[in-house]
């Protein structure tokens, strides 16, 4: 489904190379105020331009089609959109007989039995990102005073970014990264086991984002070898602060007070420049192909901004749902 939610609902909606992309935001509170620009930091820091990132860039001026009035929030569904205005269609027209290794070209049609848009992903396209970055700010400023903060740390195996991203570069082949992601001033007590545990929303969440992976919080895989302890956070104070962090702020689905951690991972973009092997539907054999039109060598530079947006998102959720 395109919708997330209990208490603050989102729906995605658009394509790729479609007219335009946006979400409808659904029980966020009357009068907050928000407008256009307050948007405009994050959505700039998702926007291509770096060195490894794709050549197509959008505007992404955001169009508030409903839910707002007179610079706050009205109670009523929040659309926004976007338009898409830098497109190149015909650079996809080979997709149809060759779907792409590793994306979702070949399942997208299987499902749909060949009615799914194509172009540029579709509905799967990191496009759509951009809308969930925008329904991020609204849900930051529901939190209020938890701060969320995600950054990349390693790419292409490495910490050293710029190296990595040259040589990607150099060697024209795609990358992925490590984005990692903490959560602060977040109060004891937010989540709902079992199925709507703080670990289970924001994962959710997080992996409605294309190319991510997987995701781990506090010390993750590495407590499988240590003892319980090593393992065990030890608590120094009445309000539940921690010596260490080995459960990422999270205690039995619950927030325990100390900052939330987690890291994730993400894949290189399957669109690659190198020749690869796919089917081919219309000669029926394994063959030879390059991808065409413009990509991403390195996804994860862009990343981090739609990983606070889904954590804020899924905490906003969690937050009003434990009002009522």
């Amino acid at each position: 489904m395109n919708t997330f939610g209990n208490k603050f609902r989102v729906s995605i909606f658009g394509e790729s190379h479609g007219k335009c992309v946006g979400i409808t935001i659904d029980g966020c509170p009357s009068g907050i105020p928000l407008q256009e620009d307050d948007l405009l930091p994050d959505l700039e820091r998702r926007k291509a331009g770096a060195n490894g990132t794709t050549p197509r860039t959008e505007s992404d001026n955001p169009t508030f089609v409903s839910g707002t009035f007179n610079g706050y929030t009205t109670g009523a569904p929040i659309t926004i959109v976007f338009e898409n205005n830098n497109i190149r269609s015909t650079d996809y027209t080979a997709i149809r007989n060759t779907p792409r290794p590793g994306h979702a070209d070949f399942v997208l049609a299987q499902k749909h039995k060949g009615y799914n848009d194509y172009r540029g992903g579709g509905h799967s396209s990191g496009r759509l990102t951009v809308a969930l970055v925008a329904a991020g700010v609204v849900a930051k400023k529901i939190l209020g005073k938890i701060n969320i903060s995600a950054t990349l740390t390693e790419a292409g195996g490495q910490e050293d970014i710029e190296a990595a991203i040259a040589l990607a570069i150099a060697q024209q082949d795609s990358i992925g990264g490590i984005v990692r992601c903490i959560v602060t001033n977040l109060p004891v007590g937010l989540g709902e086991p079992f199925f709507n545990s703080v670990e289970s929303v924001i994962s959710h969440a997080v992996f409605s984002v294309p190319a991510v992976k997987g995701i781990e919080f506090g010390s993750g895989f590495a407590a499988a070898n240590m003892t319980g302890s090593v393992h065990n956070d030890m608590i120094i104070n009445e309000e539940g602060k921690t010596a260490t962090n080995n459960a990422g702020g999270i205690n039995g689905g619950i927030s325990n007070g100390n900052d939330i951690t987690f890291r994730v991972a993400i894949k290189p973009t399957s669109s690659t420049p190198q020749t690869q092997q796919t089917w081919n539907t219309e000669t029926q054999t394994v063959a030879p192909f390059v991808v065409k039109g413009r990509h991403d060598l390195c996804i994860a530079l862009r990343v981090p901004v739609v990983i606070e947006a889904a954590t804020a998102i899924a905490l906003a959720d969690l937050q009003l749902c434990s009002a009522h």
